[in-house]
């Protein structure tokens, strides 16, 4: 039997990792990189933190503590992308060390413990824990995104004022179950 918690994740970190990519479409690097007030985080830095942790935390995600000790976190906070490209492809690693692990993830591992900073965890509790904290940071991008862009920004959810119309097409459907991301 499929398993409905670990499918509707995947589909979750699916959807955040979209936000992220239609983030970074709409903006430079040179607005990726900027900063709006001394000691903020810039998207760039933003994405070098949340890679950071993603390989940490989901390399042998289920053998070893989540906080490798080859992590330099506080360097996470140096922005040292040199290219938007770069950044990208390091998005795109961190995404994948995640989904590798939690692809291969069953039914009878979500109550196994793993260790965060030697502090145990279920391995639901460690997903729930990284969701929430990627999406946390997500958002963060995305705020900083639509500032910077100002009104070139395209929303990303439903654009002010057009609800009714969104909603017209959603009850136009027929009732079923299905992840919300499936429509977009």
């Amino acid at each position: 039997m499929k398993n409905s918690y670990l499918t509707s994740v995947i589909k979750q970190f699916e959807y955040y990792k979209s936000l992220g990519d239609k983030t970074f479409t709409q903006l430079t690097f040179e607005e990726l990189k900027k900063e709006f007030a001394e000691d903020s985080n810039s998207i760039s830095i933003i994405v070098k933190h949340i890679i950071g942790n993603m390989l940490s935390r989901w390399t042998n995600f289920l053998t070893e503590d989540g906080e490798k000790e080859w992590r330099k976190r506080d360097e996470e906070f140096q922005d040292t992308f040199t290219s938007k490209e770069e950044l990208i492809d390091a998005w795109d690693r961190g995404w994948q060390c995640l989904f590798d692990a939690v692809k291969h993830l069953s039914q009878n591992d979500l109550e196994r413990v793993i260790y965060i900073r030697n502090q145990g965890h279920s391995v639901t509790e460690a997903i729930n824990r990284q969701m929430m904290h990627y999406a946390y940071h997500i958002g963060q991008i995305v705020f900083l995104g639509k500032l910077i862009k100002g009104k070139l920004w395209q929303s990303l959810s439903i654009p002010k004022g057009k609800s009714k119309d969104y909603n017209k097409d959603k009850f136009s459907k027929d009732k079923g179950k299905r992840h919300f991301t499936e429509d977009l």
